[in-house]
């Protein structure tokens, strides 16, 4: 039986990770849970999956949390805030560790999962963002495996099985395109619930955002560089609003290599907990004949500027990828919160690079340093827009 632990247990990701779980009980058991504040949905979690160990982020939440485990006889630890979330991370019987929070506060749980050598099933894209090489470095020295949960990154770890990576000609990440790719926005402008109407995928509202913007393919791509050791300027980006093929690996004997399922998250999911063997799926078979059809088209760059400025801070490096982070993040929640327009939100990721100068040798303290100092500069240009 594999254990696992889970970070982000209440997300998209992570209720999806469950749902995987709940119908693998014989090999699957799950000993740590992590959320931020849905305690509503923790308490049916702890119920159901009865872990040994359960963090939420407020203090005065753990509290009354561990008395409803009292009064339900339930023997479940329970923590709070960052501290907490490292010991879910570490475990001592959880095997493999599923990062799926949002944004690069899951980066310091990771980190602490990785010393303590639990495998990985990634599906916090912004920890690689903002800190690629120093965890895979560590992941490397600890003998520690990283299985992709992203549906385009789980695509190129299967693609690439078997493979040297000294064949490949280049990674294709494909991309959905999100709400607006094929619809001429115009002058109008865009409300979040436009912008939360993904035509494919079921995600939180930030990662939504982000890929309406393309700033979520961005990200992928920089996830990618260091998931696979691959340059920058080896990744391609297409449109692929079908999402059927999940991406693509050109090798150099001019041969691609996709893979290819309806989209749906739990497919990924299963095979980073199955991992290195597959299991029967309830994922719905893909019937080619009924897609009709795929499409694939270059990304326009100038409608998306987003996509060009993630792509411009993973060439750069360094600290750079953190500053662009959390410039998005910051620029994201404003929005979601009606604070500022949908076309804003490259601006204030342009101006917080321009402002940032760049470490390229730089250390973990440097990473929360420049993210820091990004979210301050980020919030001062909001500021100057309203």
């Amino acid at each position: 039986m594999k254990k696992i632990s889970i970070l982000g247990s209440t997300g998209s990701i992570g209720t999806q990770v469950l749902d995987v779980v709940r119908h693998y009980p014989d090999a699957i058991k799950v000993v740590g849970l992590s959320a931020h504040s849905k305690v509503r949905i923790i308490k049916k979690q702890i119920l159901e999956f009865k872990p040994e160990v359960v963090s939420v982020w407020h203090e005065e939440a753990a509290a009354k949390l561990a008395e409803y485990c009292r009064k339900k006889r339930v023997k479940t630890r329970v923590l709070s805030g960052m501290d907490g979330m490292k010991k879910v991370a570490s475990h001592k019987k959880a095997r493999l560790v599923v990062s799926s929070v949002v944004g690069s506060i899951g980066l310091e749980p990771l980190l602490k999962a990785v010393d303590s050598e639990k495998d990985i099933a990634l599906a916090n894209k912004e920890a690689l963002v903002v800190a690629g090489d120093i965890i895979m470095r560590k992941a490397r020295r600890r003998g520690v495996e990283i299985i992709p949960v992203d549906s385009e990154h789980s695509a190129i770890f299967q693609c690439l099985k078997n493979e040297k990576g000294s064949s490949v000609k280049k990674i294709i990440l494909t991309a959905s395109g999100g709400p607006f790719y094929r619809k001429k926005t115009g002058r109008k402008k865009i409300t979040v619930r436009q912008a939360l109407a993904h035509p494919t995928w079921v995600m939180g509202p930030k990662i939504t955002v982000d890929s309406a913007t393309l700033m979520n393919k961005g990200l992928e791509a920089i996830e990618a560089h260091h998931l696979f050791g691959v340059p920058m300027d080896k990744i391609e980006i297409v449109i692929h609003p079908q999402s059927v093929v999940h991406s693509m690996v050109e090798f150099l004997d001019g041969s691609v290599i996709a893979q290819m399922s309806n989209p749906d998250m739990r497919l990924p999911i299963q095979y980073a907990l199955t991992y290195p063997g597959r299991v029967p799926s309830r994922v719905k078979m893909l019937d080619l004949a009924r897609v009709g059809k795929l499409e694939f088209d270059e990304p326009d760059f100038k409608r998306f500027p987003c996509l060009g400025l993630a792509l411009k801070a993973g060439r750069i490096g360094g600290t750079m990828p953190a500053v662009m982070n959390a410039a998005n993040e910051v620029a994201v929640s404003w929005f979601l919160k009606n604070r500022i327009d949908f076309s804003q939100i490259p601006q204030v990721i342009s101006r917080a690079m321009r402002a940032h100068r760049t470490r390229k040798s730089c250390s973990i303290k440097d990473i929360y340093n420049a993210d820091r100092n990004a979210r301050s500069e980020a919030e001062k240009i909001l500021k100057s827009l309203n």
